[in-house]
């Protein structure tokens, strides 16, 4: 199965987290086949708090959805995420945006991500990866995504210094 990863950290050694995320997923979820650039964002919905990192990553994987979200939830744990609350800074999120053509919904996970196409700092980065990728409930590309996508947040490639 090819899912799509977003990777996402705003606290701490933020490309250190995205590093050690990737190093993580690829020992314990599957094969990365390709990864974007790392991307600076403007946080979402909670403004007063650092930037983001971002990284779109495409995975090839034989995890089950629910099977994939345990190990990247386990991921975050020991890098030490807590969940205080929804975008709340963190030193990782790890999410889970597209998973083959599956639309899988439950308590826990829903597949596609419900608000992947709202955001440019998803867009962006996936895009690099696939944007020909057709949304599985809105029938439209990446890319047709990204042209009418409203998100006014910059996001910029990632300069290291």
């Amino acid at each position: 199965m090819i899912v799509y990863l977003l990777l996402g950290s705003n606290k701490g050694d933020r490309l250190k987290y995205l590093m050690l995320a990737e190093y993580f997923i690829s020992k314990e979820a599957g094969k990365i086949t390709q990864k974007s650039a790392v991307y600076v964002t403007q946080p979402w919905e909670k403004l007063n708090q650092p930037n983001y990192l971002n990284q779109a990553i495409e995975l090839e994987t034989d995890k089950s959805p629910l099977q994939l979200l345990k190990i990247l939830q386990k991921i975050e744990k020991s890098l030490g995420r807590t969940n205080k609350g929804n975008y709340a800074a963190r030193t990782i999120d790890i999410d889970i945006l597209l998973y083959d053509a599956i639309i899988f919904n439950s308590k826990n996970l829903i597949i596609p991500h419900p608000r992947m196409h709202l955001r440019n700092f998803t867009l962006q980065p996936l895009l690099t990866l696939n944007k020909t990728y057709t949304h599985p409930i809105l029938h439209a590309s990446i890319e047709e995504l990204a042209k009418i996508c409203k998100d006014d947040l910059k996001v910029s490639i990632f300069e290291k210094k």
